[in-house]
């Protein structure tokens, strides 16, 4: 009986589907578990695979997602194209030359730097001339005589103050004036020399108006220095700056001096008064 008891047990819960607990196989544990593996791998999402889906479902389905991926494009919104759009007129703002579209840049560009030419020119030409102004004017200042020279245009000197066989020295235009009241033994001295040794050669009496009295601008052919009056080797003028010698009619006998003392423009006013600066 119990045997039955069991085997109509054992029956009856085959019919109404229990099955009996068997163990699981290696082989069906590791499928399970690769396929755990497997929707474990679906669960992590990337920005990339979220844009794609945002993509699909705003922009018109797969057709549109792939076409913006190949622009390169991710996008989360979608906009209606509109051609019923007015555009601001800025004609009211705009140039006269530059309203047509079609008008190439430089048929207006006259036109358009028309102020900035103005102001360029006009201040650059301004500048110039007054640039050129300076420059004249202090060039002119420089060459012209300053008020005190213009002043002594014309020096009289007393001849009285001179003794025989004496130089004295004077002033005129800021340049000194050699007088030299010459002896009779010095006048034939200068007289008696061959011109035709002399580096600058001229003749006494073309050096001296009147023989005795000897005028002359104290200022060496050199370079300017101021020579000596009554030294060097010919009894004449010294220049102790470069060592050139001259003679009693203040011509050049020795030294680097390319040439003769320079005679300045002079008259006599009767026999006593000698004006420098007046023929």
């Amino acid at each position: 009986m119990s045997t039955l008891l069991r085997t109509g047990g054992s029956t009856s819960k085959l019919i109404f589907g229990s099955h009996p607990t068997i163990p699981p196989s290696p082989v069906h544990l590791l499928a399970q578990s690769a396929k755990n593996i497997q929707d474990d791998k679906q669960i992590f999402e990337t920005t990339d695979t979220l844009q794609a889906k945002v993509s699909r479902l705003t922009n018109g389905g797969p057709f549109g997602a792939t076409l913006l991926h190949k622009k390169g494009i991710n996008v989360t919104s979608r906009r209606f194209t509109h051609t019923d759009v007015e555009f601001p007129d800025f004609d009211a703002y705009r140039r006269d030359s530059t309203r047509d579209p079609t008008k190439p840049a430089r048929d207006s560009e006259d036109e358009r730097r028309g102020v900035q030419n103005l102001l360029f020119y006009g201040i650059g030409g301004t500048l110039s001339i007054y640039l050129g102004k300076e420059a004249v004017q202090t060039l002119v200042l420089y060459k012209w005589m300053s008020k005190e020279q213009q002043a002594q245009a014309a020096t009289e000197i007393n001849l009285n103050e001179v003794p025989e066989g004496l130089n004295k020295t004077f002033e005129w235009r800021g340049k000194p004036i050699f007088v030299r009241h010459r002896t009779q033994k010095e006048i034939d001295r200068e007289r008696a020399v061959d011109v035709s040794q002399l580096r600058d050669p001229q003749h006494d009496s073309v050096r001296a108006q009147r023989p005795e009295w000897l005028v002359l601008i104290g200022v060496c052919t050199h370079l300017g220095c101021v020579p000596i009056a009554g030294q060097g080797d010919f009894g004449g003028y010294f220049c102790p700056c470069h060592g050139s010698h001259y003679d009693a009619a203040g011509r050049i006998r020795k030294g680097p001096a390319p040439r003769n003392l320079d005679l300045p423009p002079y008259s006599f006013k009767g026999d006593d008064v000698v004006v420098v600066g007046s023929d």
